[in-house]
């Protein structure tokens, strides 16, 4: 039966992260608590002029095999695992000079940092700790009593319930404890063979974990999609820039919703070269709702916003060029939730902060488009896991299927409004014009639907601006996926698209393709699709 309390007689500690190591041996001292550590701890804490008995001396054999064998041995687990309250474990500890073990600190080797560090896959190897998960586990699963701290932060909370309970620790501590300390070693694990599935190629891997540290700066949210739902944010050890690894510069505290629309924002934004064009993607609700290029940030955002200006207040918008004062200054003449942007002038920050309550992210770099990566979401009794897709379109790969093929300045806006239709929920149909899109179709059950949808939203647009004619006259369009039937090409057509791209592969292609050729209208495979779901 667990006790309540019990008090730390000895503490073994071994830490790859030195950081407040002195400090907390210098709090243990005035409980009398024996110390005992291993290697580059023994030696930090020496030097720190604390006297600690080295694993060593316990088990009797030195460390060896370049570090990777020195606490696997009976003494150190048996000191960890034995059950105080059991006469025959009581029996074994005696008969083989077995001393307890009351707390164990053990932070490990930084695998997860040598990742997103880029190492070499020997470095990554030597990075993987043994000795660390084995003593963590045992230490977790007699929680009943033994205490174990796997996490700097909680120093503090170690030295308030000493200081609480006279050099004891509670049961409910202890077991609090041991809850982080089986998730850590669990996200460790996850980090290192999703590692090793990717470096060989293993695409269903027969068990497959998933892991992650709470954010330290988000961490627990206020609630989920809703009030009624609770939510948090864990970072994993995958090396991708993004609205996780951003820095937030200013504004309220993020919520589910600005963190899931600004990830999407962020990934669409990944695919215009900052090199090449200047870009810039306003979302709600995790579609876009303008997307646009232009030599300058805010050419493209005023654009982009020109796209749906309904739709865009209290959105997210991210762009894929450093921000400056000329884009900021457009950007804060209407409501918006957050700007995600891989950095930003001085002179924009300034602007920003007139605007307190506006979520400002800098996420440093861009995510790749074409990195393999995976993604994954539950669902109800199960983990689907799928590679992110990171499809793009090569060179040469389009196929002219119409009588006539498109002109160069249809071919980019083809290109522009494929790239951008995979980032809209299926079924998905996008207009653009110009570098631009000018009518967004997103989630409908129907493709037609999605096509009227769009061309809808560029006559509302149009009537807003005071323009003669919406701008899908003389735009052209991308389908996520076939059109099953010829009424879906028909209808943008209808709107005035010019030109289409989609990734053929319908019973009926021949029938898209009459439809076009009767119209004058040209139209390409891509031969790949985009759903998003």
């Amino acid at each position: 039966m667990a006790t309540d309390i019990v008090r730390i007689g000895r503490a073994l500690l071994s830490v790859s992260d030195k950081t407040g190591l002195a400090d907390l041996a210098r709090a243990l001292r005035p409980f009398e608590i024996e110390l005992l550590s291993t290697g580059g701890t023994a030696a930090a804490l020496n030097a720190a002029g604390f006297a600690v008995v080295d694993v060593a001396q316990i088990t009797g054999f030195p460390e060896m095999m370049d570090g990777r064998l020195k606490t696997l041995h009976p003494r150190v687990h048996g000191g960890l695992l034995a059950v105080r309250s059991e006469p025959a474990h009581q029996a074994a500890m005696i008969a083989n000079d077995i001393a307890p073990i009351d707390l164990l600190i053990v932070n490990l080797y930084p695998f997860e940092a040598t990742l997103k560090q880029g190492a070499s896959f020997d470095d990554r190897i030597e990075n993987i700790d043994v000795g660390g998960p084995a003593m963590i586990r045992a230490a977790a699963k007699n929680h009943a009593d033994v205490a174990v701290i796997v996490d700097v932060d909680d120093y503090s909370a170690l030295i308030d319930e000493l200081k609480r309970n006279q050099g004891m620790t509670s049961l409910a501590f202890r077991r609090r404890m041991a809850q982080k300390a089986f998730a850590r070693v669990a996200a460790y694990d996850a980090a290192i063979s999703n590692w090793l599935a990717q470096e060989i190629d293993e695409p269903a891997p027969k068990w497959r974990a998933v892991g992650g540290v709470l954010h330290p700066s988000f961490g627990a949210l206020r609630y989920g999609e809703n009030p009624q739902q609770r939510a948090a944010l864990y970072l994993t050890a995958e090396r991708r820039p993004g609205v996780a690894t951003a820095r937030q510069i200013q504004g309220k505290e993020l919520s589910y919703n600005n963190i899931n629309d600004s990830d999407a924002a962020y990934e669409l934004i990944a695919e215009f070269d900052p090199a090449e064009k200047a870009a810039v993607a306003i979302i709600k609700h995790a579609n876009p709702c303008g997307v646009a290029i232009g030599e300058t940030l805010l050419e493209a955002y005023e654009k982009a916003l020109s796209s749906d200006p309904v739709s865009a207040f209290g959105g997210v918008v991210a762009l894929n060029r450093r921000l400056d004062a000329a884009a900021a200054q457009k950007i804060v003449e209407i409501f918006v939730e957050v700007i995600i942007a891989p950095a930003a002038d001085d002179e924009a920050l300034s602007i920003l902060a007139t605007k307190k309550n506006l979520r400002l992210m800098l996420a440093g770099s861009l995510p790749d488009p074409r990195a393999p990566t995976v993604t994954a979401r539950t669902v109800s009794g199960g983990l689907l896991v799928q590679d992110r897709d990171n499809g793009v379109l090569e060179e040469g790969a389009l196929k002219v299927v119409t009588k006539r093929g498109p002109t160069a300045s249809e071919l980019a806006d083809l290109r522009f409004a494929w790239a951008v239709a995979k980032h809209v929920k299926s079924n998905a149909i996008v207009y653009a014009r110009d570098g631009a899109t000018v009518g967004v179709g997103a989630g409908q059950m129907s493709r037609v639907d999605s096509a009227h949808l769009a061309a809808r939203k560029a006559e509302e647009a149009a009537e807003m601006a005071g323009w003669p004619e919406p701008r899908t006259r003389g735009s052209v369009v991308a389908s996520d996926a076939f059109f099953p039937f010829p009424d879906g090409v028909i209808a943008t057509i209808e709107a005035g698209a010019t030109a289409v791209i989609q990734p053929g592969g319908s019973v009926r292609d021949a029938d898209a393709i009459a439809v076009a050729n009767e119209a004058d209208v040209a139209m390409v495979f891509t031969g790949m699709r985009h759903f998003r779901h």
